[in-house]
C-alpha cells in the first residue's frame, strides 16, 4: 500500500520560510517523479514544483520560481520543498504526488498523493 505523508505546514508571516517533506512508503522510491501540488480554497489545484526520479527539475510554478526548492532523498524515501519569501498567496493545502512518465499520455501521470498540509502566510 502507497502512502505518501506530508509534514512541515504551518502558520507563519510573509517573507517567512518553511521546509515541507514528504516521506513516501509501499513504491519504488527511487523510480518514480515526485511533485509538490497545492489548492487554495476556491480555487483550482496548481502545480508548484516536480521532479525526476534522478533528481532532474520537470518544471517549476511560474509563481514560485525562484523562491521555492524542490529537492529529493532517494535514501530517505522522502521529498521536499524549500519554501522562502512566503507570501499570502502562498496559503494552500500542499500536496504531495507521486508519480510515472506514460507514454500514451506523453506526460507524468501522478497516481498516488498524500492527505496535504496546510501553509497560512500572514500579511
Amino acid at each position: 500500500q502507497v502512502q505518501l505523508v506530508e509534514s512541515g505546514g504551518g502558520l507563519v508571516q510573509a517573507g517567512d520560510s518553511l521546509r515541507l517533506s514528504c516521506a513516501a512508503s509501499g513504491l519504488t522510491f527511487s523510480t518514480y517523479a515526485m511533485g509538490w501540488f497545492r489548492q487554495a480554497p476556491g480555487k483550482e489545484r496548481e502545480l508548484v514544483a516536480t521532479m525526476r526520479w534522478d533528481g532532474g527539475i520537470i518544471s517549476y510554478g511560474d509563481s514560485v520560481k525562484g523562491r521555492f526548492t524542490i529537492s529529493r532523498d532517494n535514501a530517505k524515501n522522502t521529498v521536499y520543498l524549500q519554501m522562502n519569501s512566503l507570501r499570502p498567496e502562498d496559503s494552500a493545502v500542499y500536496y504531495c504526488a507521486a508519480g510515472q512518465y506514460k507514454r500514451p499520455q506523453s506526460r507524468y501521470v501522478y497516481d498516488y498523493w498524500g492527505q496535504g498540509t496546510q501553509v497560512t502566510v500572514s500579511s
